[in-house]
């Protein structure tokens, strides 16, 4: 029988896509969203068809991988491959394409439940570990979106905030206290559509290739961003909104195809107002888009009409 156990969402709240030009990153789990395995069948039936026939579909890739002698991990494909046939499903509310980690909670849960001598890191002594740890569900989670970091299974897997630093260089961090009656929030604002990771990411790395891009990336892009990471850990807002701005408009000049149309308009307003500052949220395309503002209520006022979701308030 599956022991109870949920995986969270999580939100790459610095990172994207700089990661892979070796920036630095800050991951966070996000609780409000999870899924869990499970063989009851009160949800809808096509919707656990269609979960089931995923699992099944990842398995089989797996086993490929297997049999060439590819896979990092242990996976008892066996005992999944029997519980894929009982019916098995991913009972989750993570919305999927929306870059808050749902191929990333999926892969966490097939590691924790079917991994032979699995990796279970319990602090930052276990750096080793949390490394072996990253570079084997990169390469699983690549069957979902060709290229992976890793970064999202391993949140979801372990549910702690994590700092990447370089590639190889990975920290446990505390991040700055909530205060429920705080002016300034981080909030997640919802296009209504899902995006597509793989498309994305191709079009980033083909654009790479040409050097005023790579450049743009390098000094610009990575150095807004770490700055972003360094103000925000020590809780220093004024020095945090300055690297935002900068990193907003950025991403709103080079990252095009990663804005959905309709809010081309509303993430420049935030930059002509100070009102709020918006970012990608994963890889973009749709889904959800991350805001941080220094004050909540005036922010509310100029996205009057759309659904925020608050993340930290501050």
């Amino acid at each position: 029988m599956i022991k109870e156990s949920l995986f969270y969402a999580k939100i790459l709240l610095f990172g994207e896509y700089g990661i892979i030009e070796d920036s630095m990153g800050l991951s966070i789990p996000y609780n409000y969203y999870k899924g869990k395995f499970s063989f009851e069948s009160d949800a809808d039936e096509k919707s656990i068809a269609l979960s089931n026939a995923n699992i099944k579909a990842f398995a089989a890739h797996l086993r490929a991988e297997q049999e060439k002698g590819m896979l990092k991990a242990k996976i008892d494909l066996d005992k999944l491959d029997k519980d894929i046939a009982r019916g098995m499903h991913f009972n989750s509310n993570i919305p999927q394409g929306f870059g808050v980690g749902s191929s990333g909670a999926l892969v966490a849960a097939i590691y924790n439940h079917y991994a032979i001598d699995k990796l279970e890191p319990t602090d930052n002594s276990a750096r080793k570990e949390i490394l072996s740890l990253k570079e084997i569900f990169a390469q699983m989670e690549s069957y979902f979106h060709g290229k992976s970091s890793g970064m999202d299974p391993l949140i979801c897997y372990l549910n702690i905030p994590i700092l990447m630093k370089t590639k190889s260089d990975l920290d446990q961090v505390g991040l700055p206290s909530f205060n429920a009656e705080g002016k300034g929030a981080i909030f997640l604002l919802n296009t209504g559509n899902p995006g597509e990771t793989q498309p994305l990411v191709n079009w980033f790395l083909e654009k790479l290739k040409h050097d005023g891009f790579r450049t743009m990336v390098k000094e610009q892009f990575v150095k807004y961003n770490d700055e972003c990471i360094k103000s925000f850990l020590k809780g220093d807002y004024k020095p945090l909104f300055a690297s935002l701005k900068k990193l907003s408009k950025l991403a709103l000049d080079n990252f095009t195809p990663m804005i959905p149309d309709l809010f081309h308009k509303l993430w420049e307003q935030g930059i002509e107002t100070n009102a709020y500052y918006l970012k990608l949220c994963g890889s973009g395309g749709g889904g959800f888009i991350l805001g941080f503002t220094p004050d909540l209520n005036k922010a509310k006022k100029y996205l009057k009409g759309y659904e925020l979701e608050i993340i930290h308030r501050f």
